[in-house]
């Protein structure tokens, strides 16, 4: 925490503003990687100071001026999911601050800093991916905030001369119930004192969930009146005096190497600054975006042949069902009991194969960054929407070969993110431009045809599922055969912890075919759950019982994934059925937080075209911070994912992908979307949970299911286009 004197003089050198933030002056008190730092400094002190930076990493989560202003600074990106607002509540909430005077900024890019903990024990992580992000902040939040809040507490006490045990807070105030005095916490600030000692609030001392103010109610987003008035400001959105901009040509087949045969000419084209070569593209900076785009057009290239070359992704299946066909088991990723021994005494088996093709990010904002290398190539700015990484400098610093500490990100907010930002290789790339144009800024930017022609996808894969049950028709063994590239990328996802069968097995049978390949929402979970529920209802509707019921009895050993079922079930009234010519279906999905879906569909018997009319989640996410926000999730998580599943597929030729914008790389339309969602979120004080990742994968298996029970066919291959519901339908 900091505190801020109005019309003091700034820190004199050799303090960064980095280092020190907007805490310029004044009294400042410090949060440090541990927590807020037992020691108060003025500023003047520079001695002091000196001693304080070379002991800790200094930063502040918080500031405070003497008019009672609060600005808590945000670690993670905001590309409309709400963090901007949801991490900072946290820290005011057990800060007891007035919200209304708080506003929020990005903080520094520092992960050993703002970071939370990482997948490694030990490790810190700046990285807004896998719906992690509330749930991994929310115990630094609140300890920092209720740390700010003990010291705020202390200081009232020394002030006042009274135990510190009398006094209580509530919005932005310290109070003293036996005197009735009262001070805010900017009048507060000019009598900041230090306790020797802080309470850890690690595990005692943090507020107790029934006397939240703030987390759990209905709060405005922070950013959305910007967003709204076209003030908000996107990396694109970004001119920097003398900036010039970048645009690469990186072919149509990964990994192919380009030889430029005509570099005189484009290079004397107008406004072509510089032609960098990179091993699978060729770069262009010019004075303007139409220049470079311009020049772009110019380029005579020679490509190699690639690992890609000859690939096609949609005759690729039959050779997958050879390699499902081996005995020799893939990599194991779970193995529970023993599936073989359970298929071997069960009174029936089941076998399906379920399929999806390649999918795009299609986020919003085109991918671009800015980046002003210096003249003497030794720091750097860089201005960029990134869901940031395990190197929150983005790899910048190993390209200009200079110290982290001398490149500063100013992450602005994201026009949609959905795993590709978490993707560092088009700031990269304006790095190389930049450092080229030093110290021009250089902006680089993707047009939609370069991010579909050399994108990053979702990747294809076949699943293999075959399932025991015994003479009573309960489920005994589950065994799920992954097929595809990419590791965890294709087979995350497959684990069923919420459904008691006894015996089960997920294996990944890996293949590579050239192709990139990320992160998309929700990663595995989107295929691999589709096939997982489409599964257990052939099952039971084999055994002639009710889908919601055959899950009933397997969540038998899990309360919370049940309650979620049940409540879906309510919220849909499963029990009434529905009117003629539409039909129900559900599908459970654990991501984080639990949550079950039901949808409602019609099939257009002509065209082939599905209409989702209705769709009901409920939804245990643990200790929700911002419901309105949680429901807005659900929302868009369930239209990307009827997008997904009824529009969206690239297809690959000759290691080329056929598509190269959105008129075809066909998305979900307003006129399509669903007459109504609706979300019930279960209470909870259990751990935040993310939520961002866990509508988009129900969605497949709904629908596959409720097109059963409308049609008793199956559809067993994403994305249901209206060219495979007719082939379906008429076979």
């Amino acid at each position: 925490m900091s505190t801020k004197t109005e019309g003091a003089s700034p820190l004199p050198n050799p303090f960064s503003r980095r280092q020190f933030l907007k805490s310029s002056s004044g009294v400042a008190l410090f949060i440090g990687a541990a927590g807020i730092l037992p020691q108060i400094i003025a500023c003047k002190d520079e001695k002091k100071v000196g001693e304080l930076f070379q002991k800790h990493a200094i930063t502040a989560w918080v500031q405070i001026t003497e008019a009672g202003a609060i600005t808590i600074y945000n670690p993670a990106a905001e590309m409309g999911q709400g963090s901007m607002t949801s991490l900072p509540l946290i820290f005011a909430e057990e800060m007891d601050a007035d919200w209304s005077k708080v506003k929020v900024e990005f903080s520094p890019q520092e992960s050993d800093i703002y970071g939370s903990e990482g997948w490694v024990p030990g490790s810190k992580l700046m990285f807004t991916v896998g719906s992690r992000t509330t749930k991994s902040y929310f115990p630094v939040m609140r300890k920092a905030g209720a740390q700010a809040r003990h010291v705020l507490l202390n200081s009232a006490a020394a002030h006042w001369g009274v135990p510190i045990a009398e006094l209580t807070t509530y919005n932005s105030q310290v109070r003293h119930k036996k005197s009735t005095k009262k001070i805010s916490y900017g009048e507060l600030v000019p009598f900041l004192t230090m306790p020797n000692t802080l309470p850890d609030f690690a595990a005692v001392g943090l507020k107790k969930p029934e006397d939240f103010r703030l987390i759990g109610t209905k709060i405005p987003r922070t950013e959305i009146p910007s967003k709204v008035d076209g003030s908000a400001q996107f990396a694109i959105d970004l001119r920097l005096p003398q900036m010039v901009y970048g645009v690469l040509e990186r072919g149509k087949t990964n990994g192919a190497k380009p030889t430029l045969t005509n570099e005189t000419e484009v290079l004397s084209a107008e406004g072509v600054l510089e032609i960098v070569a990179f091993d699978y593209a060729i770069g262009i900076v010019a004075s303007t975006l139409e220049q470079a785009l311009n020049a772009k057009q110019m380029l005579k290239i020679d490509w190699s042949k690639s690992e890609a070359t000859g690939y096609n992704s949609q005759e690729i299946y039959s050779k997958y069902k050879a390699i499902a066909d081996r005995k020799t088991l893939g990599k194991i990723t779970n193995e529970i009991g023993n599936v073989e021994q359970a298929m071997q005494i069960a009174a029936k088996t089941y076998s399906s194969d379920f399929k999806n093709d390649y999918v795009y990010h299609a986020q919003m904002e085109p991918l671009n960054a800015v980046i002003r290398v210096s003249k003497d190539l030794q720091s750097a700015d860089v201005w960029v929407g990134s869901q940031q990484g395990a190197d929150t400098k983005l790899g910048v610093p190993s390209i200009l070969g200079i110290a982290p500490e001398k490149v500063k990100v100013h992450l602005q907010y994201l026009g949609g993110g959905f795993g590709r930002r978490s993707m560092s290789d088009f700031v990269q790339e304006c790095a190389h431009l930049a450092k080229k144009m030093a110290p021009l800024p250089v902006k680089l930017i993707w047009t939609r045809e370069d991010d579909l022609t050399y994108g990053t996808f979702r990747p294809l894969s076949l699943q293999r599922i075959h399932a025991s049950t015994n003479a009573q028709g309960t489920l005994t063994g589950f065994s799920h055969c992954v097929i595809g590239d990419g590791g965890h990328l294709v087979a995350s996802g497959a684990r069923n912890d919420h459904y008691d069968i006894p015996n089960q097995l997920v294996e990944w049978r890996e293949v590579s075919h050239g192709i990139r390949l990320k992160h998309w929402r929700s990663v595995g979970h989107g295929p691999n759950k589709f096939a997982i529920e489409t599964m257990l209802d052939e099952i039971a509707c084999d055994q002639g019982v009710d889908p919601v019921e055959f899950r009933r009895k397997l969540m038998k050993n899990s309360p919370r994934a049940l309650a979620t079922l049940e409540e879906a079930m309510a919220l849909s009234k499963w029990k009434e059925g529905s009117m003629a010519g539409r039909a129900k279906g559900v599908a459970f999905v654990e991501h984080g937080s639990l949550g079950t879906g039901i949808c409602e569909i019609s099939v257009n018997h002509n065209t082939g075209k599905i209409k989702v009319h209705h769709f009901w989640i409920a939804l245990d996410a643990g200790v929700i911070v911002q419901p309105e926000n949680v429901k807005a999730q659900m929302e868009g998580g369930i239209l990307m994912g009827i997008s997904s599943v009824l529009k969206e597929q690239i297809t690959i030729v000759d290691g080329k992908v056929q598509q190269s914008n959105f008129h075809d790389y066909n998305l979900l339309r307003m006129q399509e979307t669903p007459d109504s969602i609706q979300t019930s979120l279960i209470q909870s004080t259990e751990t935040p949970e993310g939520v961002g990742e866990t509508a988009t994968p129900m969605v497949a298996g709904a629908i596959a299911n409720a097109f059963f029970k409308l049609t008793g066919k199956r559809l067993r291959h994403l994305p249901f286009t209206p060219d495979r519901v007719l082939e379906v339908l008429n076979a």
